[in-house]
């Protein structure tokens, strides 16, 4: 069965991203078609990016870069929840997402995405990235305002329509990532590395 990260990227104290990456985990406990897991940034300590090698090479040094790696590698796609900070993604999923090349490769990703406008110029550089560490970006993606997804600018409420746009995230990232199977090998490893 395919395997699915829902990654959260924020690290902020008092981060509005821990309540939509739950509830969107509980979203995806409810499917058959996919094994979904929370993975927290927060919760692996990376400090700015501190490997002396590139991530292409895979020789890391850091017990921390290890640990990341072995859990970001067993996944078939991501779905990356984001806020949107001065129009582009938080420093902690960029470093995260910088720490690591071929784990990344040839797997399926989808944004939900936070913020005053919904957070959708973090997705936009989010593709950027994605593309760039040969992940295929899918269509749909979810935005949530925080004026109206957030009762008081605070609270994550989701609406009818969150539901209905999380479930398309959902489908194309599995349908994605079904399909790139071809191209890795068991255990994640991209034919071509």
């Amino acid at each position: 069965m395919l395997r699915i990260a829902i990654v959260l990227g924020s690290t902020r104290p008092g981060r509005r991203g821990k309540a939509v990456a739950d509830w969107a985990y509980d979203q995806a406990a409810q499917r058959a078609d996919a094994r979904f897991e929370l993975i927290d940034v927060a919760d692996y300590g990376l400090p700015l990016l501190d490997e002396p090698r590139p991530a292409a090479l895979e020789q890391y040094r850091h017990d921390h870069t290890k640990a990341w790696s072995e859990a970001i590698s067993s996944f078939d796609g991501y779905v990356f929840v984001t806020a949107e900070y001065n129009h582009s993604v938080p420093g902690a999923l960029k470093n995260a997402m910088d720490y690591l090349y071929r784990e990344w490769n040839n797997k399926a990703a989808g944004f939900v995405s936070y913020g005053v406008n919904g957070g959708t110029r973090a997705v936009e550089h989010l593709r950027l990235i994605a593309a760039e560490l040969q992940m295929a970006d899918v269509r749909a993606q979810l935005a949530l305002p925080l004026a109206t997804e957030f009762e008081n600018y605070t609270t994550f409420t989701p609406s009818a329509r969150a539901v209905r746009s999380l479930g398309t995230v959902f489908d194309q990232v599995i349908a994605w990532a079904g399909a790139l199977q071809a191209l890795r090998l068991p255990g994640g490893r991209d034919p071509g590395h």
